[in-house]
């Protein structure tokens, strides 16, 4: 393997397989400025598929922190004007974007919850900008990952130092498909093809609930709608769509749940990252769709500082199924990233829905300024569907797929 080569295919994957960047096209890019030498590669790609201009905006979390020890929690929080203006000038141009997320899990580890709850906001706050543009205005979008020395560090601390950076990379470029041979193009088409054949699957069941069980304590029941689809089906879709991988890597599928229709107590199996600090070992207990009480020891004012974003950050926005037997979790990593980590394990998402509101006024698909996954899928995980004649199907037996 020449990495450098591999490299450069990898940002071919992201900017054809991912984002789909068409000719005359502005790219928005958000990345993580510990993974500067990438950027370049990848904006290489995108003009090479014909972008009009690629837009850097490196995101400089070590400066962050900085900053967030002598402003205020508000300041912190603001997004100024020119923020919003540079995205919104080329997103209003027909820009499609992508966020290449570099990981630091430990550059906020000594930040107060406060503090890092501020940041999360921060850049929660501005990624929302991108969010609105791909609801109105169908845009592509990515979010995608960039090895960096910190992340390897941080993960790979049985290889070798001089060694934990290329091993990193080399472990993205499989969890990814790609390889020195195969025709990347292909090899997505025939995954995703994979995909919608599982989600269609699932749909022609009509479920109505799905019941999750677990070791761990989970006991959760979410209700779903006649729109909550799982597979692709036959979406009407805007005159203007042009097909994108919104996930690299990915393994999920999923839809959006009845915002007021979860039930029970749900425990997480993997950490989950806002604003650069790790939270691990917590849960939720929900009412009428609403989490009612956070569980947790540590980071339990950020979880709630989550909740109370806005009023329907309590609600779940997304349920996603991944076997547990699935690549990422068969590598026996914590990435300590949720693009990966929720690739790894079936998920739900606090806040926002994936799609508009269902066709039946009786039902609601919620709505938030966050959207936020925490992964619960469990080696163990029991998931039984209950169909809207009453049958009661086993969807998930020992964490893998029963159906």
């Amino acid at each position: 393997m020449n990495l450098e080569q591999m490299k450069q295919k990898y940002a071919y994957t992201l900017a054809r397989v991912g984002l789909n960047v068409q000719k005359g096209q502005p790219v928005l890019v958000e990345a993580a400025i510990e993974g500067a030498s990438f950027t370049p590669i990848f904006a290489e790609e995108c003009y090479k598929l014909g972008a009009s201009n690629v837009i850097v905006h490196y995101l400089d979390e070590p400066n962050m922190k900085v900053a967030a020890k002598y402003r205020s929690a508000e300041d912190v929080r603001k997004v100024e004007d020119w923020e919003e203006l540079q995205c919104q000038k080329y997103l209003d141009q027909g820009a499609c974007y992508v966020r290449l997320e570099g990981v630091n899990p430990a550059l906020m580890e000594d930040v107060p919850e406060d503090q890092a709850n501020a940041i999360f906001a921060h850049q929660d706050a501005v990624r929302n900008i991108m969010r609105r543009a791909s609801r109105e205005k169908h845009c592509q979008w990515l979010i995608a990952m960039i090895p960096t020395q910190e992340w390897a560090d941080y993960i790979l601390k049985d290889v070798p130092e001089e060694n934990r950076l290329e091993e990193l990379w080399k472990l993205i470029l499989k969890l990814c498909y790609i390889d020195d041979d195969n025709d990347v193009v292909k090899t997505w088409d025939e995954l995703k093809a994979k995909r919608r054949e599982k989600g269609d699957l699932i749909d022609s069941y009509h479920f109505t609930q799905f019941h999750y069980t677990a070791s761990n304590g989970t006991d959760l029941i979410v209700k779903l709608t006649p729109d909550s689809k799982f597979g692709f089906g036959k979406r009407k879709l805007p005159a203007n769509y042009v097909p994108f991988s919104a996930n690299i890597p990915s393994e999920e599928i999923c839809t959006t749940p009845e915002k007021f229709g979860t039930e029970g107590v749900v425990y997480a199996s993997r950490p989950l990252v806002l604003g650069g600090k790790s939270v691990e070992n917590f849960g939720f207990r929900f009412e009428k769709g609403k989490v009612v009480e956070v569980i947790a020891n540590e980071g339990k004012e950020m979880l709630e500082a989550l909740v109370a974003m806005d009023e329907n950050a309590g609600y779940l926005g997304e349920a996603a199924l991944v076997e547990y037997h699935s690549p990422i979790s068969m590598s026996k990593i914590v990435y300590y990233t949720t693009l990966i980590d929720e690739n790894a394990s079936c998920h739900l998402a606090l806040g926002r829905g994936l799609g508009q509101q269902p066709s039946d006024p009786k039902y609601t698909f919620n709505d938030s300024v966050i959207h936020i996954d925490f992964m619960i899928g469990t080696e163990d995980m029991h998931i039984v569907g209950t169909t809207e004649d009453g049958r009661e199907v086993v969807i998930f037996d020992k964490g893998d797929f029963a159906i």
